[in-house]
């Protein structure tokens, strides 16, 4: 499995001795929200161990994670270093996940390309309900846990000269 040997939830967290000044807005779905309460938890725990202050830390919630483009594009204007959009989404019986995945990886990867402010991708796709929990606090780490880090190492490097 492809994401066992890639957790980067052992991190050290003195690597981010200014992230008390960081303001982190996250954007997170309400659509299979057991999963998504779960990386918003594994977000705020590791933000908050990193030393970022809490009142610096805005939490958004959209009803899927098709709205998260238009959460995070709000938020990237909002004076903040850096977003991270939380989702899921499940494989059903039809086409509509390969769309709405489809869609979310676009949409979210354009406001990158388009705008200075780094947007972290933590959206589950995956195929079953377990996939979801291993990933969302289970056997598998915190990919809520992942995204957090990552968006304090591209704070970072936005910030190098």
């Amino acid at each position: 499995m492809a994401t066992e040997n890639n957790i980067i939830s052992n991190y050290d967290k003195y690597l981010f001795k200014d992230a008390k000044n960081y303001k982190i807005g996250i954007v997170v779905s309400d659509w299979n929200s057991n999963i998504t309460q779960n990386l918003l938890k594994g977000a705020l725990d590791t933000l908050l161990d990193c030393g970022v202050i809490e009142k610096n830390i805005f939490v958004k919630h959209v009803p899927g994670s098709f709205e998260l483009i238009f959460g995070a594009k709000k938020m990237q204007s909002q004076g903040l270093n850096s977003v991270i959009a939380i989702g899921c989404i499940i494989k059903g019986e039809t086409k509509h996940f390969d769309y709405v995945c489809q869609g979310v990886t676009n949409g979210l990867k354009d406001l990158n390309v388009l705008y200075s402010v780094p947007v972290i991708f933590c959206v589950l796709t995956d195929n079953t309900t377990q996939q979801s929990v291993d990933r969302s606090g289970g056997k598998l780490g915190n990919k809520g846990t992942d995204a957090a880090i990552a968006a304090l190492r591209m704070i970072n490097f936005n910030s190098e000269s």
